[in-house]
């Protein structure tokens, strides 16, 4: 446990190497008002602050700065995020006035964040909002697996191999994928689960033999992974971060932001709310130098997209999760309105 000292010392230094950049010393913390300390108080307790594993030197006579225990700890338990007013309404107002498609609306949102932040923005957009069923092909591989081939009108081609269940024989199969190409060709696919447990209901407990499993069946098809857009917006607010001098850094985080479905896989799965993830912390090599935090968008209890922010570990987080809460809030009320529009 941390004292009241050692506490307020912490979030004094970090929240100083945050908007500074430079290792932060005892003398520079004496002459703050908000510090009662001595210069030789506030050594020693920097000094078990290093001990502990919180605080780390740049350089032998050099100040300290922030480990990554030490960011952790002050994101789980010293800030308390302000709120920023500055982008309230700003996309709803957009989507009510009508200006912008719903791709642009993304994209801006993508800008508005990289813009406030200086930082980059990476939105996970939700193509399966726009996205709309053309065909179903589903080819049985053995009597126990098949690979299901789904068609889009956005000209997307999926093929995904799936479990036969024992209690769908090879007519029910057939029929199945009848009646899906027969009723519900041109329907949004973020609308099919609705679909199959409403007006579907009575058409399949009617032709086939086991309607729980041919559910469960099509949910597996099409209500596994929703097709996502990537939006990028602020890449080059890296090079401004003094962190980021190194070449070799900056190669690989440009060679990740190039690589679509890297992005994809990172940040697809990420958790409801707000998720920060601070330099080693990252599974992925190129980001271990950076602090990612997420945001997911959300449509009907399913993850539709992603909202994330990628800077330096030295990142203002009070200010960035408490943009992201509200602007990740924003967004999902706009994919709502969206969609009653387009119902």
């Amino acid at each position: 446990m941390l004292t009241e000292r050692q506490l307020l010392l912490l979030q004094v230094i970090i929240d100083d190497f945050i908007d500074t950049a430079h290792p932060v010393g005892s003398r520079v913390l004496a002459k703050k008002g908000t510090i009662p300390f001595s210069a030789a108080t506030i050594r020693n307790e920097m000094a078990d602050l290093e001990e502990l594993g919180f605080l780390e030197k740049m350089h032998s006579s050099s100040g300290r700065i922030p480990s990554e225990k030490g960011y952790r700890y002050y994101v789980d338990h010293l800030i308390k995020p302000v709120s920023h007013n500055t982008h309230h309404g700003i996309v709803s107002k957009l989507v009510q006035e009508g200006i912008y498609e719903f791709e642009q609306i993304v994209q801006m949102s993508a800008e508005i964040l990289s813009e406030l932040t200086s930082y980059t923005a990476i939105i996970l957009g939700p193509e399966i909002f726009e996205t709309q069923l053309k065909q179903l092909q589903i080819v049985p591989l053995s009597t126990e697996t098949a690979v299901a081939i789904l068609i889009t009108n956005t000209g997307h081609v999926e093929h995904r191999m799936i479990s036969l269940p024992e209690a769908i024989n090879a007519s029910d199969l057939e029929k199945l994928v009848n009646i899906i190409n027969q009723k519900l060709v041109g329907i949004p696919i973020v609308k099919l689960q609705n679909i199959f447990y409403t007006e579907m209901a009575d058409i399949m407990k009617r032709y086939l033999d086991d309607y729980e499993k041919s559910l469960s069946y099509l949910k597996a098809i099409f209500l596994t992974d929703y097709p996502v857009k990537v939006y990028v917006s602020g890449t080059s607010n890296m090079l401004m971060q003094p962190e980021f001098n190194d070449i070799d850094k900056v190669r690989s985080f440009y060679t990740l932001m190039d690589r679509e479905e890297e992005l994809i896989k990172l940040l697809k799965d990420s958790t409801p709310g707000i998720e920060v993830t601070i330099g080693n912390e990252n599974e992925v090599e190129a980001i271990k130098d950076f602090s990612l935090i997420t945001s997911s968008l959300r449509h009907e209890e399913e993850q539709v997209g992603t909202i994330a922010l990628l800077g330096p570990k030295r990142m203002e987080y009070r200010k960035v999760i408490s943009l992201l809460k509200g602007l990740s809030n924003e967004m999902t009320n706009t994919l709502y309105m969206w969609y009653k529009d387009k119902e």
